[in-house]
């Protein structure tokens, strides 16, 4: 396989885990980046010193030195910048999550849908974590069919970011869709369905209420529950606290089914540990079967190296190897931009119902 050039349009955090883990991987390489904020150009520098910065996106794609495009720009410049992709250079392109943040522009991504020419794969890490893929192999036989699915996260609250965009709901989109939408992506993943109405209930109880960014106060929310009934009729719950940061494990996601429980512990990232506290627990998935005193326990052991690479237990790692052996392939994405779009759609109609107090229809979307 040749070397696949990666152009980045941003380069923040996220961006930078992105550097870190293609350095890991054969037959890649960083040719361009596009990062506005100097800042994080000198971070991404000393991590991608071959890289070229550009000063714009039109820049970046005149090069003929990228043959993709990896997208991890705050929330809300996706939709333009893929907008403008689309209608100048419309290469490959990975896109972090979320896909777009303001309801309007879920009409360019259904043209996008239909017309974008070249592979599209939107970032949902989670899917990659060895404890969950794991889980999603093995769940639907062991519980019979999974009736109940729930996620739990327990964790830090929302880290700085260039400007404080993920302050504000206007830029994130609102929480349960900048953090969630990924988890919402799992669900439908997991249980092979589609969401037809969500239950939410959310609010704003400890973090970010003291500060102030040019005299506004953050309206970002820091912990909630969504329940979500899908058309084949089974159920899923999120529970989100980001206001907990000593749990072992930051994530818990639990198949229910006729036959047992399958559980799949994911801990907090490696760098939010204090070695003085506690050792690092191991990821794992867990197998429960309906009788009882009988638990199967599957320790996933993560490579040391992938673990400092980023925050999601090497899943940044395993997405680039399966993003890059799709263009070997010339295969679909395994998250398309239609899955993007429908994550977006139940994290937004979450948002809708938390903040009306009613149950809210996806086709109300």
């Amino acid at each position: 396989m040749s070397v696949v050039r990666y152009g980045f349009v941003g380069c923040g955090m996220m961006g930078q885990e992105h550097l870190r883990n293609l350095a890991l991987i054969p037959h890649s390489a960083v040719t361009a980046i596009f990062e506005p904020d100097a800042g994080m150009r000198q971070q991404a520098a000393s991590l991608a010193p071959q890289a070229h910065f550009c000063d714009s996106l039109e820049s970046l794609l005149r090069r003929d030195d990228i043959d993709v495009l990896l997208i991890t720009s705050p929330n809300h410049c996706h939709a333009e910048q893929l907008r403008y992709i689309a209608d100048t250079r419309p290469l490959p392109v990975l896109c972090e999550k979320p896909l777009y943040t303001d309801p309007q522009d879920s009409q360019l991504i259904s043209r996008l849908i239909t017309e974008y020419p070249a592979p599209f794969w939107v970032g949902m890490e989670y899917r990659f974590m060895p404890p969950v893929a794991a889980l999603i192999e093995k769940a639907e036989e062991f519980c019979g069919g999974i009736s109940m699915l729930s996620v739990t996260e327990h964790r830090f609250p929302f880290l700085p970011k260039v400007g404080n965009w993920n302050r504000f709901n206007r830029n994130s989109g609102g929480t349960f869709v900048e953090k969630c939408c990924h988890f919402f992506d799992l669900m439908r993943h997991i249980l092979n369905a589609e969401a037809e109405r969500v239950m939410a209930s959310a609010g704003q109880a400890h973090n970010h209420k003291t500060e102030r960014y040019d005299g506004e106060i953050p309206d970002i929310w820091d912990h909630g529950y969504v329940v979500i009934e899908f058309e084949n009729h089974s159920r899923a719950m999120l529970e989100l606290c980001m206001f907990a940061e000593g749990a072992a494990y930051q994530e818990t996601i639990s198949a229910l089914g006729p036959k047992g429980k399958a559980e799949a512990f994911v801990p907090g990232a490696a760098r939010f540990w204090d070695d003085d506290l506690a050792e690092i627990p191991r990821p794992k998935l867990e197998l429960s079967p309906r009788e009882r005193n009988r638990i199967e326990v599957q320790y996933c052991d993560i490579d040391q190296q992938l673990i400092l690479a980023g925050d999601h237990a090497g899943s940044t790692y395993f997405q680039h190897l399966a993003f890059l052996q799709m263009l070997k392939d010339n295969t679909q994405p395994q998250v398309s931009l239609s899955d993007g779009m429908k994550a977006v759609k139940i994290g937004q109609a979450a948002q809708i119902s938390a903040t009306e107090h009613r149950i809210v229809q996806l086709d109300e979307l």
